[in-house]
């Protein structure tokens, strides 16, 4: 079965790359989309190409609309989304993704550890699975494809 799984989430780790290069998905057909991970250049995007704005919310209004234009074509693409919460910061932006997600009927797999298992029950209640780690995403996606375990449970 092919795949197109889109990758949101905290961008201050490398979870993208353990799971894209886990060894259970070699040879799957799966495709990865994922949004601009340069934090610098996710927040000027924006007035990099269509010029300076003389107050932040403006600066930040036309980077997160011109992100947006990137995030939406792809959540629309995908067969599956991972969001990803980590601990250090607040992902107000992954939170609007997976609920993004959840109003087109998108399968949403949700990864965070125990300290955010409260502040995120809404969206672990929306997420068809909820995982703590990037092998565990890598075994759902091996299942979703395959329609097998890889290892025994």
């Amino acid at each position: 079965m092919q795949l197109t799984v889109y990758l949101s989430g905290e961008i201050h780790t490398n979870w993208r790359e353990e799971i894209k290069e886990s060894p259970k998905l070699e040879e799957l057909d799966i495709s990865f989309l994922q949004p601009v991970t340069d934090h610098a250049l996710s927040d000027d995007c924006g007035v990099l190409i269509m010029g300076k704005e003389d107050t932040k919310f403006w600066h930040d209004n036309k980077g997160a609309k011109l992100n947006a234009i990137r995030t939406r074509t792809a959540i629309e693409k995908s067969d599956v989304v991972i969001v990803k919460f980590g601990e250090k910061y607040k992902q107000w932006n992954a939170a609007f993704d997976a609920g993004y997600a959840a109003a087109l009927g998108k399968s949403i797999v949700v990864m965070h550890g125990d300290e955010n298992q409260h502040a995120l029950k809404e969206i672990d209640a929306a997420a068809l699975a909820v995982t703590r780690t990037s092998d565990e995403v890598a075994e759902i996606l091996f299942y979703t494809a395959k329609g097998m375990l890889q290892r025994v449970v």
